[in-house]
């Protein structure tokens, strides 16, 4: 506590005892600051005890294995294979940082070696991307922004190696902020550089036009976590002019005279032997033949001005707004790490960051709330072999990324589901899906429920089946006893680990199985407690929004009429479900499509997204949405995403196939 005056002391009574206001400038005086120097000051900054503590309402979130990928493919010696990461990033740092979760435990705290992010900067404006479209609308604001990612800088601070490092890309309008902000959490004296990246000298006439200096340069803040911290130096490659100083040549190839200050006696007889060393006339010191094949490059500066942005026709762009070129990340990832070494971002975006972390033989996992990052992260490792731009130069990778897993995040307690008593757990999921307890019995098969549409429910027997699954032998039996005495669909609870079908529903004949996968999402009765779910955006301008999700419902997949005919999917009607205070309600007509993501060449395996439609673009007057896509293959996979983030997947086989 300052000491106060008694002035300053009766003056504060009075206002006190007349119940008015304090003058801001007593604040500190009563309250003064924890640091000796200077810090942000802002309203809701919690305490880092408190965010710690979880006192901020965001809690860890067991993680869930949606998918193996490559699975055939070698992993490190360890058996790590690298994450593509759904769901919110708090969370998913503190599910780390309380090192709990069995996929994670010991293997990700205290070894991530490099944390790379490239937050939305949180302008009030929409920024506009190279082509023309919205780059993103962020919802997070000033001292909300700051303290939005305040939030995740001191859980990563946590979990990085003691020799491990942060680079924080960010652009003018935030960074002195954000600046101040690092220092209070990786200290000052962890400052190494403040880089400059030059992404683009194109000033263009709007530019031009502009009242104020052509804002050309993204600034990337990099921290390190201690003074013991891993950099490997980095050189640029000589200019032409600099080159050409390389004019003499002998047996050890090209070299140019350079003067030897300092030097040993048993030096200079050495390098006079090997016939090294020349006295000009009127020289001071004695001149040193520099081999250009010795010489590295030019030593690397805090100013990049040798990489340009993604441009429109570059050979990786995939199509996602923001897209950082995979050159800069190359070189954030070789100044701070080795091979072998775990590397972070948990604003994936484009997923640039894991692409090219893959190609140097780096670990790395992936976190972001967007379902197109997710989709264009999954194709993006997926077609790491035909889109290797990087690797060309470097031989180290070859075919194939490694295996790797998607994984969701939210309050998955399957091992709680699965003990409860078998009564219990059927009438628990009965609940969940909103299906009414109805059994009786069709050819010798017991149904236990029944849907609000009239459909029979079958709960697939988990404890019975404990060596079987859900799968194609299992579906041809039951509608061999079944399927001609049901109407056109039935569906089927399962665990989803126990459904052995990467799409919604399975066809035979005129009947559709349709799977309910239990828990996908947050089961919010098993933990008796309210959470806000992120958004998912409707149109490309929000990609990258900003928004504190503190949980995850389970809310069933969304119901959807579609056709398909002739490259054209044509949806009739969607209807899903949000949770209010007490109970599951629908949105009617289209307003909760946020977007349909396609692959027009299914392989029956893998989802590799070649389109998206957000819904702002394709959804008519008439509430109507048609999907138009061109050069379709035998099968085309369709996912209907709601605003919510529940899927709905559906193939469809395109009959006008050439050949």
């Amino acid at each position: 506590m300052i000491e106060l005056s008694q002035r300053e002391k009766d003056y504060l009574i009075e206002k006190l005892q007349k119940g008015e206001q304090l003058p801001d400038d007593f604040k500190y005086k009563l309250f003064p600051t924890t640091q000796k120097e200077y810090e942000l000051v802002y309203a809701g900054k919690m305490r880092k005890e408190d965010i710690l503590a979880d006192e901020d309402g965001v809690t860890a979130a067991p993680l869930q294995i949606e998918r193996t990928y490559n699975g055939d493919r070698e992993s490190y010696p360890d058996g790590w294979k690298n994450m593509i990461v759904f769901g919110d990033n708090l969370q998913f740092l503190k599910t780390i940082y309380k090192n709990e979760d069995p996929l994670i435990k010991d293997k990700v705290k205290g070894k991530v070696k490099l944390i790379y992010i490239d937050p939305p900067f949180a302008t009030a404006s929409d920024f506009s991307g190279s082509e023309g479209q919205k780059a993103y609308s962020d919802k997070t604001k000033d001292a909300e922004f700051v303290e939005f990612l305040r939030k995740r800088l001191i859980v990563a601070r946590e979990i990085l190696a003691t020799d491990g490092s942060i680079m924080v890309h960010l652009d003018y309008k935030k960074v002195h902020y954000i600046k101040v902000l690092m220092d209070e959490v990786f200290g000052e004296r962890n400052l190494r550089n403040e880089i400059i990246w030059q992404r683009t000298t194109n000033t263009g006439s709007s530019k031009a036009r502009a009242r104020k200096f052509s804002a050309d340069t993204d600034t990337i803040l990099y921290y390190s976590k201690s003074s013991e911290f891993q950099f490997n130096k980095l050189f640029r490659e000589y200019s032409e002019k600099y080159l050409k100083r390389f004019k003499y040549k002998d047996k050890r190839g090209y070299y140019r005279w350079s003067a030897l200050k300092t030097y040993s006696q048993e030096k200079y007889e050495y390098l006079k032997k090997e016939d090294m060393l020349r006295w000009s006339d009127g020289s001071k010191y004695p001149e040193l033949k520099q081999y250009l094949k010795k010489s590295k490059g030019v030593p690397m500066n805090n100013l990049w001005a040798d990489i340009n942005h993604v441009n429109p026709m570059a050979k990786e762009r995939v199509g996602y707004p923001t897209q950082k070129p995979e050159r800069l990340i190359q070189r954030i990832i070789e100044a701070t790490t080795f091979e072998g070494d775990l590397v972070l971002d948990f604003f994936a975006g484009s997923a640039t960051t894991s692409a090219v972390a893959e190609k140097l033989n780096r670990k790395w996992i992936s976190c972001d709330i967007g379902k197109f990052s997710f989709y264009t992260a999954q194709k993006r490792i997926l077609t790491l072999e035909t889109t290797n731009s990087l690797v060309e130069e470097n031989e180290s990778h070859k075919g194939k990324a490694k295996a790797f897993i998607t994984v969701n995040t939210g309050f998955y307690d399957i091992e709680k589901l699965f003990s409860l008593q078998h009564k219990e757990y059927q009438d628990f999921v009965l609940n969940l899906f909103e299906v009414s307890p109805k059994s009786k019995k069709i050819a010798g098969i017991e149904f236990q429920g029944e849907r609000k549409d009239g459909y029979d429910v079958l709960i697939w027997k988990y404890w019975e089946h404990k060596d079987a699954a859900v799968d194609e032998d299992y579906l041809e039996i039951l509608h061999k006893n079944i399927g001609k005495k049901i109407g056109d669909r039935i569906y089927i609870i399962a665990p989803a680990n126990s459904v052995q079908f990467i799409d919604d529903y399975y066809e035979i004949g005129n009947v559709r199985y349709y799977f309910l996968k239990v828990p996908y999402q947050i089961i919010q009765e098993l933990h008796k407690e309210k959470f806000k779910k992120f958004r998912q955006p409707k149109s490309s301008s929000n990609v990258n929004s900003l928004e504190n999700a503190v949980g995850f419902h389970f809310i069933r997949q969304p119901e959807v009429k579609s056709s398909f005919d002739n490259g054209v999917i044509t949806i009739e009607a969607f209807k899903a479900y949000y949770p209010d205070e007490d109970t599951l309600e629908d949105i009617p007509g289209l307003e909760a499509l946020a977007m349909v993501v396609v692959d027009k060449d299914y392989n029956g395996k893998e989802f590799l997204m070649s389109d998206v439609f957000f819904a702002a673009d394709i959804v008519d007057e008439d509430s109507q949405a048609k999907v138009s896509i061109e050069d379709c293959g035998s099968k085309v996979s369709a996912v209907y995403i709601d605003i919510y983030g529940n899927e709905f997947r559906e193939v469809f086989t395109n009959k006008n196939t050439k050949g």
